[in-house]
């Protein structure tokens, strides 16, 4: 799984573009919002989080179609596939997803900061969003699994990734800012939110690898 996950950030890396997309869409998304928002500081400290968390959410789902697109058109998929007898093929999801993330999910977690600065975020809704982003995209990231892999052999199946998967991940997004906002908001929830984003990452870390691995064996059949 460590070789794949290698092999599987090295593309990610070469492949270029992935990574540096998903940014400047997050710096769009998160630039735009204060004009149509206005000039009110407060209001834009107050609503940041919601923001940022916002826009990881589209530039992680802008990522996702390249998942198995580079191994389906270089035919490792197949193999990939057909070697599930010796290796689960939910923990080869799982490892891709892995490295999917290191790729394009971790850069909008180290970008977070900046962003928030841009938006008069404090210290302390700066360093929650951070945080709950981390533990947060990579349940996005084990859902678009499922969406990617139902949608690897159409031509143009981003738009179907992004409509498959955007549902599942509202929970996610609600937790996620509930867990933010809660750090930095005296009579706001904080633990509970963040535990009910860690159970949805651990859980869909579970399902989503699963989901993924039954759309790409009835592929392959």
């Amino acid at each position: 799984m460590i070789a794949l996950i290698v092999r599987d950030v090295r593309l990610g890396v070469r492949a270029g573009g992935g990574a540096l997309i998903g940014i400047l869409f997050y710096l769009a998304v998160v630039t735009v919002a204060p004009f149509a928002m206005g000039p009110d500081l407060n209001l834009l400290a107050r609503i940041g989080p919601a923001i940022l968390w916002t826009g990881a959410l589209l530039a992680s789902l802008l990522g996702l179609e390249r998942l198995f697109r580079i191994d389906h058109e270089d035919g490792s998929l197949d193999l990939l596939v057909i070697a599930r007898h010796e290796t689960p093929l939910a923990l080869t999801v799982f490892a891709k997803c892995v490295a999917h993330w290191l790729v394009t999910g971790l850069p909008l977690v180290l970008v977070t900061p900046l962003l928030g600065l841009l938006l008069n975020m404090s210290a302390a809704a700066i360093g929650a969003t951070a945080l709950t982003l981390a533990i947060g995209t990579p349940a996005i990231t084990f859902i678009g699994a499922a969406g990617a892999a139902i949608a690897v052999s159409l031509p143009r199946g981003g738009l179907l990734v992004s409509v498959i998967v955007l549902p599942f991940t509202i929970p996610v997004l609600i937790f996620g800012v509930m867990a933010t906002l809660g750090a930095v908001e005296p009579f706001a929830p904080f633990v509970q939110p963040l535990a009910f984003l860690s159970a949805l990452t651990l859980f869909f870390a579970v399902l989503g690898p699963f989901a993924a691995a039954v759309a790409l064996k009835g592929l392959q059949d």
